[in-house]
């Protein structure tokens, strides 16, 4: 079966103790894995201030992952993460070819420079 790659942020709800952070973190990786998907990347962001509250909370503990995994995993893993109630909000993306290739180049570091510090002087000496 084809599989695809997906980037999932979800956040997790602040209160919890740290070692239930972990353990939600194994969770949802352990549910990727055993639809037969592979985890690439898990970057636990920690708890940030959200942009509005949710269930009277104005904080989450966010936690950004990277995925190839086949289409029908992708259902399993959002339903198992809507009905914890651990688990506030989440979001999948599933990356293009264009999208799959800009993010292997930042991991490379192999940005092409967009726009340069150095533009940014110039222009803002012209305009004095």
């Amino acid at each position: 079966m084809k599989k695809d790659f997906y980037e999932m942020t979800y956040i997790l709800n602040p209160v919890l103790e740290e070692e239930r952070f972990s353990e939600l973190v194994s969770f949802v990786n352990k549910l990727i894995e055993d639809n037969d998907g592979e985890i690439v990347e898990v970057d636990e962001w920690g708890v940030k201030k959200l942009a509005y509250d949710i269930d009277k909370k104005s904080t989450g503990f966010y936690v950004n992952m990277y995925f190839n995994a086949p289409a029908p995993a992708i259902a399993v893993v959002e339903r198992n993460m809507r009905i914890n109630d651990d688990i506030m909000r989440y979001l999948t993306l599933k990356y293009d070819a264009k999208m799959q290739r800009y993010y292997e180049l930042r991991k490379k570091g192999d940005l092409p420079v967009i726009f340069d510090d150095a533009d940014a002087e110039t222009e803002n000496e012209d305009d004095n």
